[in-house]
């Protein structure tokens, strides 16, 4: 399966290859489902790799049980 990028930080590199949003769900459905809102208003849903999800939790510095929900985050479908 091909999984999609999530950052938790700006890239520094290849920025025209990234979008901006914020985080408006997450779930669990074959890795971590997340659905983000891009900042022209429409939502998009990819799929990241749980670990990928946990590491971009853990750099958003969340505390203990916060939701990563309204996190600004930058992302990158698969291929894209």
């Amino acid at each position: 399966m091909s999984h999609d990028r999530i950052r938790a930080r700006k890239p520094t590199t290849d920025v025209d290859r990234w979008t901006v949003g914020t985080v408006e769900r997450t779930g669990n459905r074959d890795g971590n489902a997340v659905e983000v809102q891009r900042d022209e208003g429409d939502s998009v849903e990819f799929l990241a790799t749980s670990a990928l999800g946990k590491l971009v939790e853990k750099r958003l510095e969340l505390e203990d049980g916060e939701s990563p929900v309204g996190a600004r985050v930058w992302y990158r479908k698969h291929g894209g």
